[in-house]
């Protein structure tokens, strides 16, 4: 799975209108994850602005499972250091084989599942704000996510070994990832909104029960 752009996805009208989906929701947070939010299923549709990406990928099948809105300003101005996205959002905690580190966060159950599936699941990142170099963009391990779970002493070496990609953009592009792989984000020189969209897909069911709490 490469790091590409889908730039041009969405037209200044429609990033005008995912605007105001999202605009009722909380300012100055580093991340708000996302659920049952109106108006925003049909962007995540396969046939959708935003889902569509992700179906050129995984299929028509693919489903929004995660998502969170991330902004970065002068109140919030983070810097994330290199690691990989372990974890999915469930439904209910089911005991399968495979399926640790339960965790809550905002609410909402949270499992470390086995790397295949992460391997099979990709991210899109949706930038409603320009994202220059000096306003913090996504920096991305090419090839990272093909090295199974990286262990936290291992990270350093592999990020030099794979060299580092900055995600530039600006408003209403949108990049995909491989869900896995290493990535950080260095806080912003540029100190303005840098608000993102973030969400995973992923196609096909959970196992023994378990269900994807979805958005």
């Amino acid at each position: 799975m490469m790091v590409r752009s889908c730039s041009g996805r969405l037209t200044a009208d429609r990033l005008h209108r995912l605007e105001a989906v999202l605009s009722h929701l909380p300012p100055d947070h580093d991340g708000v994850r996302l659920r049952d939010v109106e108006g925003l299923a049909p962007f995540l549709a396969a046939s959708g602005d935003i889902g569509g990406c992700a179906a050129s990928v995984l299929g028509e099948t693919c489903r929004p499972v995660r998502a969170i809105l991330f902004d970065k300003t002068a109140a919030t101005n983070w810097a994330l250091g290199w690691h990989q996205d372990r974890t999915i959002a469930v439904k209910e905690r089911v005991p399968v084989d495979g399926f640790e580190t339960w965790s809550v966060k905002s609410g909402m159950l949270h499992v470390e599942p086995p790397f295949t599936l992460l391997s099979r699941m990709v991210t899109l990142r949706v930038h409603i704000d320009p994202v220059p170099a000096s306003n913090a963009p996504l920096l991305i391990a090419p090839g990272s996510h093909k090295l199974g779970r990286i262990p936290e002493e291992d990270v350093k070496d592999v990020v030099r070994h794979c060299g580092t990609v900055a995600c530039l953009a600006e408003p209403g592009d949108v990049w995909l990832y491989a869900t896995p792989v290493l990535h950080a984000s260095d806080a912003a020189i540029a100190l303005m909104h840098r608000r993102v969209l973030q969400v995973d897909f992923a196609a096909g069911e959970l196992p023994c029960g378990l269900e994807w709490l979805g958005v």
